[in-house]
């Protein structure tokens, strides 16, 4: 009986923080900070698959993404194909990621976002839309940051 509640506790804490992510993806921040917004989404998604790689993978990615896609109103499988990648190396590489202390998890975490955030430039530019400031490239280091608070608050839920 503990079991069964437990597992229908991690049932319900995936999608659920996945939720707050993208509530966080979403939010409107002033216009200053825009860049400094962290991804969060990717962040979780990190999480997740190290912690449950059986039950968070590569189709959780590509599914998140295309929600992602959708919300944003950027072409359909941009932040699919980003995320995907991303998750893609995370799986390959979570029971080293595992056994790292927190800071180098951060540095994996900051090296992680960057392949996202450089996907997401180069296809972006293959379309035309490249980023008018090289604030682009912010939140690599924003994640990097709120990574051990991140993992310290989802440890505990």
């Amino acid at each position: 009986m503990e079991s069964s509640r437990h597992r229908s506790h991690n049932s319900f804490a995936i999608p659920a923080t996945f939720l707050i992510a993208f509530v966080l993806t979403l939010l409107p921040m002033p216009d200053w900070t825009v860049w400094l917004r962290p991804a969060w989404i990717l962040m979780v998604l990190i999480y997740w698959i190290l912690m449950m790689p059986h039950r968070v993978n590569v189709g959780t990615a590509w599914i998140i993404g295309i929600f992602l896609d959708v919300s944003n109103g950027t072409l359909l499988g941009e932040h699919a194909l980003a995320l995907t990648i991303c998750a893609y190396v995370v799986a390959r590489m979570h029971s080293r990621m595992r056994m790292f202390s927190l800071l180098q998890q951060s540095l994996c975490v900051m090296f992680i976002v960057l392949l996202y955030q450089f996907i997401l430039y180069c296809i972006q530019g293959f379309l035309g839309q490249l980023p008018s400031s090289w604030l682009f490239w912010l939140p690599p280091l924003t994640s990097f940051l709120l990574w051990p608070w991140l993992f310290s608050i989802m440890r505990v839920i």
